[in-house]
């Protein structure tokens, strides 16, 4: 599909959405010019209507905004990119432009931050020292989370089941990461038994 610049005097809108965790981060807007330079580049680039040139996202600040996928709307004439963030977006230091509800996202904010302890291991890190004892002892950590969670369910309170729950899937992650999956992964799967 191409995107009807015309119709709309030169600029589209752009929404930008985090492509992990789905959160909407920002609008801006883009010409011809600015979506050219952004499929090219990678990086998401606008024409800031305030300063009358292109600009791209993070050229000040280093936060940029990495492509992931685009999308066109059926009129043409609105792009979504699901963009990949380095740092915050908003420029009052915030995630996202718009005052959402992060914590149901939480959980693809900690697989990022299990991937950076194995990207940049540090001593003090529970992730580093559960992965030095290796995959044997990250899945056994896994069922002895399932057994308490289940336990929790059955015989705790709510607040205790929670915690347990939480530490079944803080563990599982770090398998999933060990194993070289992710939650996306899972959430292709499921999608596919699903439709069946």
């Amino acid at each position: 599909m191409t995107i009807d610049f015309e119709k709309t005097q030169g600029l589209v809108p752009v929404i930008i959405q985090d492509a992990q965790t789905l959160e909407v981060l920002m609008l801006g807007y883009m010409n011809q010019e600015a979506w050219d330079k952004t499929q090219a580049e990678g990086k998401v680039t606008f024409f800031s209507r305030s300063k009358n040139r292109l600009w791209t996202k993070g050229e000040e600040s280093g936060n940029f905004l990495y492509v992931k996928d685009t999308h066109i709307d059926c009129d043409n004439d609105t792009i979504l990119i699901k963009a990949s963030p380095v740092g915050p977006t908003c420029h009052t230091g915030s995630r996202s432009c718009f005052k959402t509800d992060y914590n149901q996202n939480f959980i693809f904010e900690l697989e990022k931050i299990i991937e950076d302890r194995y990207a940049n291991p540090s001593e003090e890190s529970y992730v580093n020292k559960l992965r030095k004892k290796g995959l044997n002892k990250i899945a056994q950590k896994v069922g002895e989370e399932g057994v308490e969670t289940v336990i929790a369910a059955l015989n705790e309170t709510d607040e205790d089941f929670v915690n347990e729950s939480s530490d079944l899937v803080f563990h599982l992650l770090v398998l999933l990461r060990e194993k070289g999956k992710t939650l996306a992964d899972i959430g292709l799967n499921l999608k596919g038994r699903h439709s069946k």
